[in-house]
């Protein structure tokens, strides 16, 4: 099988686990995308789930970032909190910090994740009960790391040479 993504010849793509099928969201669901698992398979998307990367079980409370997105939690200026009213910020950074380690042991120069997640949110989250523009914390690390993220919705054609 030939890689999804021609633009990018030296290093598989990371993807979120539940749009390769994975139930890993916050409630035990999947997202799948038609096509994607194919190229998990053949070895040229890498799935992951920051969440259960940091150690959060599956399934588990929604959470939310309370204020500005990603890179505000990133700077130390906003909070993930959970449904239950836990802060489990931390979880969140170390999570960001797992997948970024991934990307870098597998030489991985793009991202396809999840809209509106509060770890892989490309460009929305929710917060309050509304849609905010923002992007999630993972997407806010690998981004300052050099790595292109692009939600499912533009999926494997929006990823182009960094």
């Amino acid at each position: 099988m030939r890689s999804p993504c021609p633009h990018v010849t030296d290093g598989p793509v990371l993807v979120s686990a539940c749009l390769a099928g994975v139930p890993c969201r916050f409630d035990a669901t999947a997202r799948p995308e038609p096509g994607l698992l194919a190229h998990v398979i053949a070895g040229h998307l890498i799935p992951i789930c920051p969440e259960m990367l940091g150690g959060l079980p599956c399934p588990r409370a929604a959470a939310e970032i309370d204020r500005g997105d990603g890179h505000t939690v990133l700077d130390g200026g906003a909070r993930v909190v959970d449904g239950d009213g836990r802060d489990v910020t931390a979880l969140f950074v170390d999570c960001a910090h797992c997948c970024l380690e991934i990307a870098r042991r597998y030489g991985v120069r793009a991202a396809i994740l999840k809209e509106g997640s509060p770890s892989c949110g490309y460009h929305r989250l929710h917060q309050g009960g509304r849609i905010i523009p923002g992007c999630g914390v993972t997407t806010a690390l690998l981004r300052r790391n050099g790595i292109q993220v692009v939600p499912e919705i533009i999926g494997l054609a929006g990823v182009k040479a960094a």
